[in-house]
């Protein structure tokens, strides 16, 4: 994206790093728009148009000691809480010797949590999931614990190609924090191969766990991918596995499609199906500016084959910009 203007920070840079001095520093503003125009099949959501906006101020400065210091902040007038317009901030410290250590005050992803969008691109959250009546929030693919006031350690590089963080995120009412690990590797030319692991102990005597795993391949103008997002809970019947491939081509460097698939896994008393998603997607990139087709079907939405409105359709066209 374009920076629309810089000015010093040196002052805000010094503040974030008590024991060292900032002697250079900079205001990045960056942002991005969209509008959309969705249909969901379920009878009680209907059509919608909607716009999208976010705007990032981000701060960045080096200290004498060699410490990269970044603040972000975003503007975001439609936060899901309905409280904007202030939305996702962090503060991070460091270098490539020390790794970099990040403080969510809000809206960050654990390092497990970060790795768990599906190999289709998180179908059921980004359409189906969240514009039916017929969804329940358990059917929400689970993740371990993130939250306000998470910390993230992403380790310094020691194998060319491996990438991997830790975290931990607080928990209030003297319940136990919770912990999480992720690691990449992209080290063979094509190939990106990850795995996280992490929990939430957020209520006392429940064992909530994530295991994350997900592979993709680029060959040419073809992309394969495959994910696996397994949710173990003290509670049989909560527990949940979340099943996805992809397949992609690029037509041109600016005109791709795509197809994909999620399988949402549970079990316990009235649940009988598996929850089935598949999609298509086509999208259009030139600069900063992406127009995209996408036609998603689910079946048995809610884990059961014999309910009513229990299959939905939804599609949406959208415009975005970047800048």
């Amino acid at each position: 994206m374009n920076n629309l203007k810089k000015i010093g920070l040196t002052a805000l840079a010094g503040s974030l790093v008590a024991t060292s001095v900032a002697y250079s520093g900079e205001l990045a503003v960056s942002g991005s728009a969209g509008m959309n125009f969705k249909n969901y099949s379920d009878s009680s959501t209907g059509k919608a148009v909607r716009m999208g906006n976010s705007v990032f101020f981000k701060g960045s400065g080096e200290t004498d000691g060699g410490l990269n210091v970044n603040l972000s902040f975003e503007l975001d007038q439609g936060t899901p809480a309905g409280d904007g317009p202030f939305d996702s901030h962090f503060v991070s410290v460091g270098n490539d010797t020390l790794g970099t250590l990040t403080v969510h005050g809000h809206g960050g992803s654990n390092a497990a949590a970060a790795l768990d969008t599906t190999a289709a691109g998180d179908f059921w959250d980004n359409s189906l999931g969240i514009g039916t009546a017929s969804d329940g929030s358990g059917n929400t693919p689970q993740a371990s614990a993130s939250g306000n006031g998470l910390i993230v350690y992403s380790l310094p590089s020691v194998v060319d190609g491996l990438s991997a963080g830790v975290s931990y995120a607080s928990a209030g009412n003297n319940n136990e924090g919770s912990t999480a690990f992720g690691l990449t590797y992209a080290g063979v030319e094509g190939l990106s191969v990850s795995y996280g692991k992490g929990e939430n102990n957020g209520t006392i005597n429940i064992d909530q766990d994530q295991t994350v795993m997900k592979a993709s391949y680029i060959y040419g103008p073809i992309t394969l991918a495959a994910s696996n997002n397994d949710f173990d809970h003290t509670t049989a019947s909560s527990d949940q596995e979340v099943k996805s491939y992809a397949i992609s081509y690029s037509l041109t460097d600016s005109i791709s499609v795509s197809y994909g698939e999620e399988t949402i896994e549970k079990s316990g008393a009235g649940i009988t199906s598996d929850i089935e998603i598949e999609g298509i997607t086509a999208s259009y990139t030139s600069g900063g500016m992406t127009a995209a087709v996408t036609s998603i079907e689910a079946t048995n939405v809610d884990h059961s084959s014999t309910a009513v409105n229990n299959d939905n359709e939804f599609w949406k066209v959208s415009l975005s910009f970047a800048f």
